[in-house]
């Protein structure tokens, strides 16, 4: 076969595979196009994170809590996570629906028992606080069995989300992926400010 031949032969072939996949899509039903539909927020969902300790804890916390949020609005986590981070005041059933979803997701990941004990989030969460040493010191001391006798992880979440400025947090987002940023880094910090609330109650 001479190279011209060839040549002429290439662009035949390719059509011939183009339209033999064509044929096969449309057959199965491929000439009509429907778009994905946004997954039901209200139908559980298993959430995981790349990160580890108290930073992987408030990520599944704030995903969860989105979804949960969605939910009571009727809405879809895309449409939601779309409106809040638009410019512009927050309503207070946007604000309402995210607390009560934060809180929800608060109790499903105790029941689901993926909730770690206190005792594993109070080194980070000393690590980052601006203690005097001897506070530090004595709280470090504390026994894990004791630290965990006296605090509930599920009621240290929900002390923090309770106490959580939302309209704050929401007021100054620049897009969507801020939005995690945002309200998981004011999640970090509530969490921390209110275990090392309760471990001075427990001294």
């Amino acid at each position: 076969m001479t190279d011209n031949v060839r040549k002429a032969a290439l662009p035949a072939a390719a059509l011939v595979v183009v339209s033999g996949v064509l044929a096969v899509q449309l057959a199965n039903g491929g000439g009509r196009f429907e778009p994905l539909r946004p997954a039901d927020p209200c139908v559980a969902r298993t959430v995981t994170s790349q990160a580890d300790g108290l930073d992987g804890l408030t990520e599944r916390l704030v995903l969860l809590g989105v979804d949960g949020a969605a939910c009571r609005l009727g809405i879809s986590r895309e449409a939601l996570t779309l409106e809040l981070a638009q410019p512009g005041t927050r309503t207070d059933a946007e604000i309402e629906a995210l607390r009560e979803g934060l809180v929800d997701a608060v109790r499903r990941m105790d029941d689901d028992g993926t909730l770690p004990p206190a005792s594993e989030l109070v080194d980070e969460a000393l690590d980052t606080a601006d203690l005097n040493a001897l506070l530090e010191a004595a709280i470090r001391a504390v026994p894990d069995s004791v630290v965990d006798a006296a605090l509930k992880t599920d009621d240290v979440l929900t002390r923090a989300v309770n106490d959580l400025d939302l309209r704050s947090v929401l007021a100054n987002l620049d897009d969507q992926d801020d939005l995690n940023r945002q309200v998981e880094a004011a999640v970090t910090q509530a969490v921390q400010d209110s275990l090392l609330a309760s471990l001075r109650d427990v001294l």
